[in-house]
């Protein structure tokens, strides 16, 4: 039986898929010579895109965990944190790469129009790898999927002889019916339970309805939580979050603090 992939083992691997993406993005671009680049050298080009194909990622990966902590603190839309990190990340990047062209130096000090047309140069290449990103990150939940969880469940209709609630007949059968939480993901719900995660196709208000019989609570717009579940409580400042189990952390909306507080959860 295959033993599970340490942490660091995950991130190597992680890292390797990343940057072998990156490379292709470089490759692709080295090919198509944009922004004038396509009198220079093939081989020039090459190491050219692929080297600031790779600094790109070292300035873009990281807005991916930085939007979900942001989504989950601030409670906003995470595609409007994409399109204002994008914008922010790309400042940087156009300063670098303004640096490594004119290495070994003299470096000289950019125009108000060099440095707005640099910056939207580095934009448009800049969002396209952040679109990558985006949607290799669309349908990830905060634990890792399952094996062979590859695509999400498609809801299917409750049978009509199972006791079960009618959303517990939607699982696979692997992530058994020991349901912790619930979790939107754009037009999905991510079902947690103790063996597991997985995406299944429908709104979490259709997904709420069909849970007659588990006690639990929508603790945030866009969580639900079985009442059993909850392991503790986390405190930081004026934000709340749910411990539960397999490291899972709901965070609670603060227009549902006092309810909740009410009722005994915390």
């Amino acid at each position: 039986m295959n033993q599970p992939q340490t942490a660091s083992a995950r991130i190597a691997r992680k890292l390797v898929i990343d940057l072998s993406v990156m490379t292709v993005i470089g490759l692709v671009l080295a090919m198509i010579g944009p922004f004038g680049t396509a009198t220079a050298p093939l081989a020039l080009r090459l190491v050219s895109w692929v080297a600031l194909a790779w600094v790109g990622y070292a300035f873009y990966r990281p807005l991916a965990p930085l939007v979900a902590w942001l989504h989950v603190r601030l409670e906003l839309p995470k595609l409007g944190l994409w399109i204002g990190l994008t914008m922010l990340a790309t400042m940087p990047l156009t300063a670098a790469i303004w640096v490594i062209e004119f290495l070994p130096g003299p470096i000289p000090a950019p125009t108000l129009e060099d440095a707005l047309f640099a910056y939207l140069n580095v934009l448009v290449i800049g969002a396209s790898i952040v679109v990558v990103f985006y949607l290799l990150e669309r349908g990830k939940g905060d634990t890792p999927a399952q094996p062979g969880a590859t695509s999400p469940v498609v809801a299917q209709p409750a049978q009509q002889d199972d006791p079960r609630p009618a959303f517990l007949q939607r699982l696979p059968a692997e992530l058994g019916s020991d349901l912790i939480a619930l979790e939107m993901e754009d037009h999905y719900v991510r079902a947690h339970t103790m063996l597991g995660s997985d995406l299944v196709l429908l709104r979490l208000r259709d997904a709420l309805g069909e849970l007659d019989g588990i006690e639990g609570a929508q603790v945030h717009r866009s969580w639900w939580v079985a009442r059993d579940a909850v392991e503790g409580v986390e405190r930081e400042g004026r934000s709340v979050r749910l411990v539960l189990p397999r490291g899972i952390a709901a965070p609670v909306a603060r227009s549902r603090i006092a309810e909740l507080t009410k009722a005994g959860w915390f």
